[in-house]
């Protein structure tokens, strides 16, 4: 029983973990490597409609109004054009009832296919502003 004991009590092995190796220093071609330029950013004031509930998008237009903007931009293209008249039409007659229809712009996009050629996409942007401002 006494080697049974000690043969318990002994310590575990440590072993060492592989350290990384050191990063090596970047190359002359890419510490000249000019940053990629963000794309333009939207205004603050527009409103994407894609796949998500009409309610969504109506809560993020009144969140537009009540952090003051004057004019909201609700914009769509392909199927969820539907969705944005919808969103507008919810947004004025249920929630921001002195609501103005500033413009409404169509238009098509071409784009292009993974196959090759082009395909048009159509696209609407609908501005609203509040009344009075």
């Amino acid at each position: 029983m006494a080697q049974k004991k000690q043969e318990q009590k002994k310590k575990p092995v440590k072993r060492e973990t592989p350290k990384a190796p050191p990063k090596a220093p970047p190359r002359e071609a890419e510490k000249e490597k000019p940053k990629e330029v963000p794309r333009a950013t939207l205004a603050e004031n527009v409103v994407l409609i894609g796949r998500k509930p009409v309610m969504n998008y109506v809560v993020a237009c009144i969140t537009f109004f009540n952090s003051g903007e004057k004019e909201v931009i609700v914009k769509a293209r392909g199927r969820a054009i539907s969705r944005t008249v919808d969103t507008v039409e919810l947004l004025r007659r249920s929630f921001v009832k002195d609501l103005e229809i500033k413009s409404i712009n169509i238009g098509t996009e071409e784009i292009q296919r993974e196959e090759g050629g082009t395909r048009n996409v159509s696209t609407m942007e609908i501005t609203v502003a509040k009344k009075g401002s």
